[in-house]
């Protein structure tokens, strides 16, 4: 009889070892998800905004081009976008995509272009005699940490913006890079 208890015993015993090790793998994966969720939210990079939080109308012409402020801001994931000077800073290397939306009344051109850094990259332009205009256009930038985008009225050109949020300007990261 004691030979089979020491038989059961060592059994359960191998048993409760496997189990432990099973255990430990189970806790490094755990803790190796939660490492990469961490790590993919440093990665989590978007906004979206437009120009006036409420009221609305014409913003310009002005006699030199000036930066647009995207007040009324939808999604700041990352917090990378600021509304007070309307300039995206990049957290981190990566490809990132931008858009933005240009709407304003008939009568005068509506001109806005992305800017990186100082340097214009794509516009979106519209002029019409009379009645709405309206332009958007996007770009993939590669930006290196601290590099700066925002959007820039053209001098003598006029936008209007109201509650319906016809002007907007977005970016997000779409991967990282080394």
């Amino acid at each position: 009889p004691n030979n089979r208890f020491c038989k059961s015993w060592k059994r359960s015993w191998k048993i409760l070892e496997e189990l432990n090790k099973k255990n430990d793998e189970i806790s490094n994966l755990t803790l190796g998800q939660v490492e990469l969720r961490k790590e993919n939210r440093d990665r989590e990079i978007a906004f979206s905004a437009s120009l006036v939080q409420s009221g609305g109308g014409d913003i310009g012409p002005f006699t030199t081009d000036i930066t647009l402020t995207y007040k009324n801001v939808f999604t700041n994931i990352g917090n990378a976008y600021n509304p007070i000077t309307g300039v995206f800073t990049a957290p981190l290397k990566g490809a990132y995509m931008f858009r933005v939306s240009v709407y304003g009344n008939g009568g005068t051109p509506a001109t806005v272009g992305i800017v990186k850094n100082g340097q214009h990259t794509v516009m979106a332009h519209d002029v019409q005699a009379q009645d709405r205009l309206h332009s958007s256009n996007g770009v993939v930038l590669i930006l290196e940490v601290g590099d700066v985008v925002y959007v820039r009225l053209w001098s003598g050109n006029w936008i209007y913006d109201d509650q319906n949020n016809r002007n907007t300007f977005s970016g997000f990261l779409l991967f990282p890079l080394r």
